[in-house]
């Protein structure tokens, strides 16, 4: 009873005016949340997403105008401030974060074929922030987490608490959640109908919108999996959008700029270096697969059709690094640094390289400049050893702590780094205990490995009050090691015949553990 009027108390306090559609929707964050976090994800995602694309400047300043023509027509232009950047990355795809930060891929604008269509992309977009869906796809989500809190209550009673973790794994993973949502099939809709509006209003015609999903569908057919990765993953293509468009088309006033001409003057210079962002593609690919010779050869055509390009260089530097020639690897870096020195993994690799070389303090300034771009376990788990070895452990525990919430090699060798400096003083910390008894009385003492790493020498500390009333105290050892996130059971040695109260009469607490080679 009590949960279902919680649920509906923040129902009523939820529903706000859509200001783009004039209906109620559910949502519980406001503008300043959606300007919060739009402002502080729009640059790491960036980031995350291949960074800016710099080469052609005027190609960026040409998005961002008819990004603000089309912005000008937002219901809240006065409250949100629209932004527009072109991304380095071939798979077509563009996103919205809320507050009005908006990005669109290089390879989603080359197959683009009008300004119209551009329009219809950003339209789209803008639609998506002014109308708050992701405010609302959140809000939505705070009803299921509402309930599924509730359902957990008794059951996680006992359960060890890992809300640190989780609140430490939220920040990254919601700008990825927002950018990467599927819209529901309305939130699609009202993107579609109004962002056509918009495009109706700032003077282009709306037909643009039409032909851009005829062509979206067309290439959905039988395409690669980046085509389905990208754009289509959130903003899936259908005939039935198609027929949808023209429905609207025919409701809004007919003409408008198509801006073809135009459109193919500012894109000449990305549809001519196309080629070698299609080989730095396969290379990459060929990279991944341990194909290091076909990587090398299509990175060699990459590089003869545009040499400027930071990307192309880092990846140099890669498999450079990998055939084991570390000061070539680094030269390269210097390069794509030269070149691009505002994309985090260029100083995170030319970082790690200066390190193994022993250029400590270079490496320190290169790592530390990565992680304001774009915070990264393996940057966060170099500057902890670096901290650790120069004797600072607050520092380096800070860094590793950072590192550790990350499910990759960094994050797993920081996490061992953490339990190595901790462990001795603070078992408990690393290893839960709980305790059991068998039918026939055998009393056991349970232990449970928190961490993902192996961990033996597990001692833990007996005490029991036996039947007649006597408190018993000894130790006992776990003989084998214990994999991480897995747990096991010491024999104690003790029978009762009244196991009803055994969590009263008996406590078992770890005394010692250590990391296992």
């Amino acid at each position: 009873m009590r949960k279902t009027i919680l649920i509906c108390a923040l129902f009523l306090a939820g529903c706000q005016v859509n200001p783009v559609t004039g209906e109620r929707n559910l949502q519980f964050y406001g503008s300043d949340w959606e300007q919060e976090v739009g402002g502080n994800y729009y640059a790491p995602m960036r980031q995350a997403q291949g960074g800016d694309y710099r080469l052609d400047p005027s190609l960026t300043q040409y998005v961002q105008e008819v990004g603000q023509k089309l912005a000008a027509q937002a219901r809240r232009k006065q409250e949100l401030n629209f932004e527009f950047q072109v991304l380095n990355d071939s798979t077509p795809n563009a996103w919205a974060l809320p507050g009005g930060k908006i990005a669109i891929n290089r390879g989603l604008l080359t197959e683009l074929q009008s300004e119209a269509e551009l329009a219809a992309v950003l339209g789209h977009e803008i639609v998506h922030a002014d109308a708050a869906h992701g405010a609302r796809a959140q809000s939505k989500g705070v009803l299921t987490q509402v309930g599924a809190l509730a359902g957990r209550i008794l059951i996680d009673s006992k359960v060890d608490s890992t809300a640190g973790r989780q609140v430490a794994a939220i920040v990254p993973a919601l700008g990825a959640q927002l950018i990467q949502s599927k819209y529901g099939r309305d939130a699609e809709r009202e993107a579609d109908q109004y962002g056509m509006q918009y495009m109706s209003e700032a003077g282009y015609d709306p037909q643009g919108a039409v032909e851009l999903q005829e062509t979206f569908v067309r290439l959905s057919e039988g395409r690669n999996s980046d085509w389905l990765n990208g754009l289509f993953a959130s903003h899936p293509p259908s005939q039935e959008r198609v027929e949808l468009n023209r429905e609207t088309a025919a409701e809004l006033p007919p003409g408008g700029t198509q801006g073809r001409e135009r459109y193919q003057q500012e894109l000449a210079y990305l549809h001519e270096v196309k080629p070698a962002y299609e080989a730095y593609d396969k290379a990459m690919v060929a990279a991944r697969e341990e194909d290091f010779g076909t990587a090398r050869e299509e990175l060699r055509t990459a590089l003869r059709i545009e040499p400027r390009e930071a990307l192309f260089h880092a990846l140099q530097g890669d498999l450079e690094a990998e055939a084991g020639d570390r000061r070539e690897a680094l030269q390269s870096f210097e390069r794509a640094v030269e070149l691009d020195s505002a994309f985090f993994y260029h100083l995170l690799r030319r970082g790690q390289l200066r390190l193994e070389l022993g250029r400590e303090a270079d490496a320190r300034a290169d790592l530390e400049r990565s992680l304001e771009l774009l915070p990264t376990a393996q940057a966060h788990y170099l500057l902890g050893n670096l901290d650790r070895d120069a004797g600072k452990r607050d520092a380096a525990r800070a860094h590793y702590e950072a590192a550790s919430r990350s499910n990759t090699e960094a994050g797993v060798k920081a996490e061992r780094e953490l339990i190595s400096m901790d462990i001795g003083s603070n078992p408990g910390q690393y290893v839960a205990t709980g305790n059991a008894a068998d039918g026939s009385g055998n009393v056991y003492c349970l232990v449970g490995n928190r961490t993902r790493a192996p961990l033996d020498g597990i001692t833990v500390t007996v005490a029991f009050v036996d039947d007649s009333g006597q408190t018993r105290r000894f130790s006992r050892e776990l003989r084998d090691a214990l994999p991480g996130g897995e747990q096991a059971s010491i024999a104690t040695g003790l029978r009762t015949g009244n196991t009803a109260n055994l969590n009263q009469r008996l406590a078992c607490t770890v005394s010692r553990a250590r990391l296992a080679n």
